[in-house]
């Protein structure tokens, strides 16, 4: 759980079981790993077309849900242009 803290007001990307990715900045968490984005939106790829965002603003992710969380490079982040970017969407995960 003190790996959390380090991202704290940090931007991270967070991959949820079923199978979203959800970007924003981390304002806290729990012992549940029950997370806080503010800032947030999905992200959602498609073959056909570009990465379409979708805002969502303030954002609250039950820990059970994330598969991970990690730090985003805002400077590589910014400079990929997400209009080209042609990818599957990841399938949900299945136990």
């Amino acid at each position: 759980m003190s790996t959390l803290q380090a991202y704290v007001d940090q931007q991270v990307l967070l991959i949820l079981q079923d199978g979203r990715s959800i970007v924003g900045t981390l304002r806290g968490f729990d012992q549940r790993a029950n997370v806080v984005l503010s800032d947030s939106k999905e992200r959602i790829y498609s073959i056909d077309e570009g990465v379409e965002e979708i805002p969502l603003g303030l954002y609250l992710v039950k820990g059970d849900m994330i598969t991970l969380i990690g730090e985003l490079d805002t400077a590589l982040d910014s400079a990929v242009d997400l209009s080209t970017i042609r990818a599957e969407p990841i399938p949900p995960i299945r136990y």
